[in-house]
């Protein structure tokens, strides 16, 4: 043997074992190709990807490591997701959600910066809280941005 060689064993490696896995149909409602990486947070993919985004909060692209998925402009293409092992805690990605995928407060949030700045599939979805903004699923008159 020499050095840098790589030793396989025996039999397939089962990616993302234990995880909860979901599929959902993707349309790209863009003018451009979109490729999605991995690992990234499938909910705050790109904004002309129309899919459910409500189930897809907290999980990635159930494929190896390193690879992607390319959705043609106009296309439809199902894929597969699975959940994020470890807290729960996400962060970055495109700003969306930024904290827990289990705390109802972060939820909310998440889909409220979706629905503001355009990501399709997040229309009117404010999980729960009230058109005046708070979380106890009132209106309570007042517009958002309203005194």
């Amino acid at each position: 043997m020499s050095f840098g060689t790589y030793l396989y064993g025996d039999g397939d490696i089962e990616i993302n074992a234990g995880r909860r896995t979901l599929t959902v149909e993707v349309v790209n409602t863009g003018d451009r190709a979109v490729q999605v990486g991995s690992h990234y947070h499938f909910f705050e993919v790109n904004p002309a990807l129309r899919f459910d985004r409500d189930r897809t909060l907290g999980t990635h692209l159930n494929i190896p490591a390193g690879t992607s998925v390319r959705i043609e402009p106009g296309g439809t293409r199902e894929v597969e997701l699975c959940e994020y092992g470890g807290t729960g805690r996400l962060v970055g990605f495109s700003g969306l959600l930024n904290g827990s995928t289990v705390s109802h407060p972060a939820r909310i949030e998440a889909f409220r910066k979706a629905y503001a700045d355009g990501f399709q599939g997040a229309e009117g979805d404010d999980r729960g809280a009230g058109q005046d903004g708070n979380d106890d699923g009132q209106d309570s008159g007042k517009k958002k941005g309203a005194n």
